[in-house]
């Protein structure tokens, strides 16, 4: 049988794939070290197991409205006005089955064959095959190291055509870990309002930052850019619920009913026990993610200075998330490797460092490390990298 031609057109998750690999070492008795896992190590917290276990013996385990229950909106409600002084009413609120449900399925609710979204590259790896999914197009932007990998509103003008009809902000950002500025974001957000370019607001690290600077939403700076931003978010990152699978969508109300609609046909209801797990995560008064970026910031700078002194690889010190996307592209060269890729390889194979090649992200010359392990296990993945290219040094 022929498949279908949009799932021929997917490329396959590099971080999937370098996991499958470690994995399989791993099974062999190899010590391996791997740093490409995009989730937090910490479990999640007991008061929302507790929430979840009182769910399920209450009863709470039925089909909810597809939108999700409205204890849960409402409280997501109130957190984007105590967090981002933002005011959403309960039908600009969707809640999804985690936040990559979400942007896929606003992507099949605004965009039509051929449609063009702006993609600032390095960006994560499920952006632009979620766009291809919907029958749409994406359209990469180089944001420049130089740049902190940052877009400057001149390239988001210069990409503009015709058929574009939205561009995405990830801020703080995966893979680099880098934020936009409110000046940065206002100035992006002249261009999207000129052009009438709806915002896709990725802000699923915004609660891991480790420097003085403050999360700010575009969708925060003006009535007009709320007005032309959906904003994506989750309890994934911020408190250790990668595998409850529950995000949420703000937006204007057209639009979430559109994601409403298309979702009761796909999953019916995000999983009622982690709805009730996420409703008891953002009620309660304890904030893990004290605890989080305390360690995260530590593990951040330990791993950042063991980098930067190994011949060859340079790095941007980022903002927030748990990642770091240094440059190792003298490094491959160095050690006579042709690509990053092909560096990357060699490294799991001898020394049993996973890492991710930058060129699942749009990013070639770079690689992926996630520092959410302890600092022993990165000291001994540093101890690896710089063993493994001063041994190929030619």
């Amino acid at each position: 049988m022929k498949l279908a031609n949009r799932v021929n057109t997917l490329t396959p998750s590099s971080t999937l794939a370098i996991s499958a690999k470690a994995k399989e070492l791993k099974q062999e008795g190899h010590d391996v070290i791997g740093l490409g896992v995009g989730e937090p190590d910490f479990n999640t917290p007991e008061y929302i197991l507790k929430a979840a276990k009182k769910a399920m013996d209450e009863g709470m385990t039925k089909y909810t409205p597809s939108g999700g229950i409205l204890d849960l909106k409402e409280t997501i409600a109130k957190k984007f006005q105590d967090d981002n002084d933002l005011l959403y009413r309960n039908n600009e609120i969707i809640v999804t089955t985690g936040a990559k449900h979400a942007l896929y399925t606003l992507f099949q609710a605004i965009l039509d064959e051929g449609d063009e979204v702006i993609v600032p590259t390095p960006y994560w790896v499920s952006y632009p095959e979620q766009i291809k999914l919907a029958s749409g197009k994406p359209v990469f932007v180089n944001a420049l190291e130089e740049n902190n990998f940052k877009l400057t509103p001149e390239q988001l003008e210069q990409s503009i055509t015709s058929k574009t009809k939205a561009m995405i902000i990830n801020s703080p950002s995966n893979p680099t870990g880098m934020m936009y500025s409110r000046d940065e974001l206002e100035k992006l957000g002249e261009v999207c309002l000129k052009n009438d370019l709806l915002i896709v607001s990725d802000e699923i690290y915004e609660k891991l930052i480790y420097t003085d600077d403050k999360h700010l939403s575009v969708a925060q700076l003006s009535d007009k850019l709320k007005a032309q931003t959906v904003v994506i978010n989750g309890v994934s990152k911020s408190h250790a619920m990668t595998g409850w699978r529950i995000g949420y969508a703000a937006g204007p109300e057209a639009i979430i009913k559109a994601m409403t609609n298309h979702a009761s046909h796909a999953t019916s209801n995000p999983t009622s026990i982690a709805q009730y797990a996420a409703l008891a995560a953002y009620q309660a008064e304890t904030d893990p993610t004290i605890k989080m970026r305390e360690t995260f910031s530590e593990r951040l700078d330990t791993l950042y200075q063991l980098l930067i002194d190994i011949p060859g690889i340079s790095c941007k010190k980022p903002n927030g998330a748990f990642y770091l996307f240094p440059n190792v592209k003298e490094a491959a060269k160095i050690n006579g490797f042709q690509t990053v890729d092909d560096w990357v390889t060699a490294l799991l194979d001898e020394e049993k460092v996973a890492l991710v090649p930058g060129s699942g992200f749009g990013a070639p010359d770079n690689v992926r490390l996630s520092y959410a392990t302890s600092i022993d296990i990165l000291e001994e993945a540093a101890k690896r990298i710089h063993r493994f290219v001063i041994k190929h040094q030619s």
